[in-house]
């Protein structure tokens, strides 16, 4: 029987990581996969409400981070648990990495509570103690700070987050990079500054080795 699959989807803003992630969906469907697409912070009701708050009205660094996994917590117990359960592929735009490169990498906020909130919210019934639900496979979507901050100029209104100096992408980059060096086996880095088409061969032979893709 087929298993369960999940893939995150990380990168600084401007990475790219939407159209991939399409792109990806149709590839698994066409694999007999039923696929399930959705995003952090977001992806129920209660967590879309949150991520109205998180994304746009100002607070400290700790409310932030304690919204963010608020809403991860109400994601995995109404979205990703179900999904998996019943041996689908969930796709999801962001997850736990996002808040250690954003909150934590990009706020300075303190790294232990991330970890200790992370083991709060990512424990859930399916997975054996002391292990945490994560992504089967995380695609990092890396991309330099310069380049994603004029893919993003005059894009849209920004968010409080788009809207950060190209200084705190650099931060945010750099804990991506740790966050990956911390477990290359779930990481699969894709260079996204090439063409579009030259992003989703490096992201389709990086799965394919993986056994994701057929």
């Amino acid at each position: 029987m087929t298993q369960g699959l999940f893939i995150s989807f990380e990168g600084i803003d401007g990475a790219g990581k939407s159209t991939h992630i399409e792109a990806l969906a149709a590839a698994l469907r066409t694999q007999g996969r039923t696929v399930v697409l959705t995003r952090e912070p977001g992806g129920t009701p209660l967590a879309e409400k949150l991520r109205a708050l998180a994304l746009n009205d100002p607070m400290d660094p700790l409310t932030e981070a304690l919204l963010m996994f608020a809403a991860r917590r109400d994601h995995l117990l109404q979205v990703i648990e179900p999904a998996l359960a019943r041996s689908e592929a969930v796709l999801c735009d962001r997850f736990t990495d996002a808040t250690f490169a954003y909150q934590g990498a990009g706020r300075g906020f303190d790294v232990g509570v991330l970890d200790t909130l992370e083991h709060w919210v990512q424990s859930v019934d399916a997975v054996p103690a002391p292990a945490l639900r994560e992504p089967d496979v995380t695609v990092w979507f890396d991309l330099d700070p310069a380049t994603a901050a004029q893919r993003l100029a005059g894009a849209r209104v920004p968010d409080k987050f788009e809207a950060q100096p190209q200084a705190f992408f650099a931060r945010v980059a750099s804990g991506y990079a740790a966050r990956a060096a911390a477990d290359p086996g779930r990481f699969l880095r894709v260079q996204a500054g090439q063409s579009r088409e030259a992003v989703w061969r490096e992201l389709e032979s990086g799965l394919r080795a993986r056994g994701v893709l057929a």
